[in-house]
């Protein structure tokens, strides 16, 4: 399950705790002392270390000391036949993970190697998702356009950034919601804290608490370990919950008591786990219209509806149309690597007015980066209607746009009937 490096001067010990943890189908490396233990780490990467304290050459003490300056992700247990208190308090204070004494109890070693082991993968998800900050940090996407609509989110994000209040984001699929929600984490007194991105939408509903609350090990069937959830890994930074609107009612109402309590309880598990986390969630559907259908809670709606922006569709800011084409120009040239290609007032007028963008911003950009890789020069009126117009789906008319929503003929006569009944011409 895993590997274990044992580094002991005694034989007849290394041998005792390979048997012991082999038994427990664990990989184990030996070393005799703290040289050849520093040499193992830097060839084998064990994922966990059980570290003798009395050793020739280099010390237990030593060897800790160093392998936290190099390799501080995995957990240390130290161990010793002189079990006083000084020294154990010592050990910790040196980054151990636990001081066993020799003779070491059987369960007392297996459970601390179990938690060692949890450990560390705890923290080798937070650090992935610091290593992701990282990346990104710095190449934040602009939000592009000077509209009225646009320059309103631009002026809300300023103004509630500063606060720790829940967001909640709306609009349809392609607006840009999850980069409102970037700009508000990097504007705020959390920037340099772990922004958590969660898509309600993708992941299953039988899983969906273990992703938000995290489970223990043996709380079902494929939990072979103890795990964190997104609330933990975004302690003292912020939380998105992107598409809201698809959460199951059983993950809503733990998501609420976490907001009211701020605490969380990971699945099969009973330790209260205190979390200070400031909550964005987004939805491009109408909640109001979920809480009527008892599909989501309206006191989960309250909770997080604390400030409301609603990002625009891209059909009510075609003035930024423009300005996002030649964003989009720059970006895909340098992506690919290619001269940037002009576009002609005539191919900016097609897309500017004569196209539904029912996808929105992520449409404009996926139908630039068409036009780039399928044009030849430069971006012509020609290019536009051949390869975008051609294959785009026309806008209905608000007639059609109204009746579409009835699944049958039926269903249309009903609503007539109710709604407009027939007069008596007598």
């Amino acid at each position: 399950m895993a590997r274990i490096l044992v580094v002991d001067d005694q034989v007849a010990i290394r041998n005792a705790l390979r048997e012991i943890l082999e038994n427990e189908k664990h990989e184990v490396i030996e070393a005799k002392d703290g040289v050849e233990a520093l040499v193992c780490v830097k060839q084998k990467k064990p994922q966990l270390i059980l570290l003798d304290v009395r050793m020739p050459n280099m010390d237990g003490m030593e060897t800790l000391v160093r392998l936290n300056e190099s390799h501080s992700d995995i957990p240390v247990i130290m161990i010793s036949a002189q079990g006083d208190i000084e020294m154990a308090v010592e050990a910790v204070k040196k980054g151990a993970f636990d001081f066993l004494t020799k003779p070491m109890d059987l369960n007392r070693l297996l459970i601390t190697v179990r938690n060692a082991l949890d450990t560390s993968h705890l923290l080798k998800e937070r650090n992935v998702l610091i290593k992701k900050a990282g990346r990104t940090k710095g190449t934040l996407q602009p939000i592009i356009g000077e509209s009225d609509a646009i320059k309103r989110v631009k002026e809300m994000i300023e103004l509630v950034a500063q606060s720790d209040s829940r967001v909640l984001i709306t609009g349809e699929n392609g607006t840009g919601k999850e980069l409102v929600a970037k700009w508000i984490h990097e504007k705020s007194a959390r920037r340099e804290k772990l922004l958590v991105e969660v898509n309600c939408a993708a992941i299953p509903p039988e899983l969906i608490e273990s992703e938000l609350f995290g489970h223990e090990r043996g709380a079902f069937t494929s939990a072979h370990r103890q795990r964190a959830g997104k609330f933990e890994l975004a302690n003292e930074g912020t939380l998105f919950l992107d598409e809201i609107g698809d959460m199951s009612m059983k993950a809503q109402a733990k998501v609420l008591r976490a907001l009211q309590e701020k605490y969380i309880m990971r699945v099969g598990g009973e330790k209260r786990i205190e979390v200070d986390v400031r909550v964005l969630a987004a939805t491009n559907k109408d909640l109001h219209q979920l809480i009527q259908q008892n599909l989501f809670r309206e006191d989960l709606y309250h909770r997080l509806a604390v400030i409301i922006i609603d990002v625009p569709p891209l059909r009510e800011r075609r003035d930024d149309i423009p300005l996002l084409v030649n964003h989009f120009l720059d970006q895909i040239s340098a992506e690919i690597n290619c001269k940037r290609k002009d576009i002609t007032p005539e191919a900016m007028y097609i897309l500017q007015n004569k196209l539904p963008w029912t996808g929105n911003i992520r449409e404009l950009r996926n139908v630039v980066e068409r036009l780039v890789i399928l044009s030849r020069d430069e971006i012509t009126a020609d290019d536009v209607n051949l390869h975008v117009v051609a294959s785009t789906p026309q806008a209905k008319s608000p007639f059609e746009e109204f009746f579409s929503k009835f699944k049958s003929r039926d269903e249309i006569e009903e609503f007539l009937d109710k709604h407009y009944p027939p007069t008596n011409s007598n």
